[in-house]
């Protein structure tokens, strides 16, 4: 027999894990270099921000900002993580709104004793939201600011009306209704410098109904279609409603009373209401459905989902 020849090394830089004598991995990175910062306040995190206007993003909780850094489709210089930032999470009660810290998770939103009797409908909602692990570190005010046309809190955010109060160094407070604050597909209204830094969303009143339901390939997968609904019933008539639905544009889409045209009608004639807002959207094609296919998703969810939410505010129940 020959002689075996003396294993070749494989490039090394220094940190590379080391196999064997005489090998060495070679570890690519999936994601692109940037500058990690962790500010240990919101004044810090505002400064940095605002110093690195242009070239930085904001990490709240990134389930969803990591992915798209490790397909190369967000490439930051400047990488502003919030999470050590205390006073950007918690939940309270202030003026007959529910305040929650922007860094709040999507698990403790879910747990909440406090959100399940003022805002039944988040836990509803973020029960669809990936799994349990995804929603122990997905955050709302990070949800909301990447701005997924597809995600299902953004309709929630419409359909009960929140405000987003969003904070710059040099400019100070303004507070964006939730109406307003989503103009296109992972676009919102927040400036370079800002950050979103609390969620305030009106009670639920008694009286008030609510349900959300979506479709999906797969339990924990976005939706095709999401559908929101919030419907106040008085003696078997509905006296108000909004519908908020996912997936069917290149933002949420809220519809109103009059929009609907069911004030005034009987709870449970929702089908010519749902042919019209399905007439109405354009909704996308890919390979998780046609735009056909979504269009019948709406006219299927949207009577149903207003039917629960009308039975459950005709009951006098909170659901």
């Amino acid at each position: 027999m020959g002689e075996q020849a003396p294993a070749r090394p494989g490039r090394y830089s220094p940190g590379l894990p080391r196999l064997v004598p005489g090998t060495y991995a070679a570890v690519v990175l999936k994601l692109p270099p940037f500058v990690y910062l962790a500010p240990a306040s919101l004044e810090e995190a505002l400064s940095l921000h605002a110093d690195h206007e242009d070239e930085s993003r904001v990490l709240a909780g990134g389930q969803s900002l990591i992915p798209l850094l490790a397909l190369r489709l967000a490439r930051p210089e400047y990488l502003v993580d919030l999470s050590r930032i205390g006073e950007l999470e918690g939940i309270s009660e202030e003026d007959g709104a529910v305040c929650i810290g922007a860094m709040t998770s999507e698990l403790a939103l879910e747990h909440s004793h406090l959100i399940a009797e003022r805002l039944p409908l988040l836990p509803q909602a973020l029960s669809f939201i990936g799994h349990p692990a995804i929603r122990s570190r997905g955050t709302l005010g990070g949800s909301l600011a990447h701005g997924d046309p597809a995600a299902e809190l953004p309709a929630v955010a419409l359909v009960l009306g929140a405000q987003l109060v969003a904070e710059s160094r040099d400019r100070g407070r303004r507070t964006i209704a939730a109406r307003d604050f989503f103009l296109g597909p992972f676009t919102t209204a927040l400036q370079g410098d800002e950050i979103l830094t609390e969620i305030r969303i009106p009670w639920q009143a008694p009286g008030t109904g609510s349900c959300f339901h979506e479709v999906a390939r797969r339990l924990g997968d976005f939706a095709m279609v999401g559908v929101a609904a919030v419907a106040r019933v008085e003696q078997g008539m509905i006296r108000s409603c909004r519908v908020a639905l996912t997936g069917v544009a290149d933002r949420a889409v809220l519809r109103t009373d009059g929009e609907l045209g069911l004030t005034g009608e009987s709870a449970g004639s929702f089908d010519a209401a749902a042919r019209r807002l399905a007439e109405e959207l354009n909704p996308p094609a890919d390979l998780h459905g046609s735009a056909p296919y979504r269009r019948h998703l709406v006219r299927t969810l949207v009577p149903r989902v207003l039917e629960r939410a009308c039975q459950a505010a005709a009951a006098g129940a909170i659901s």
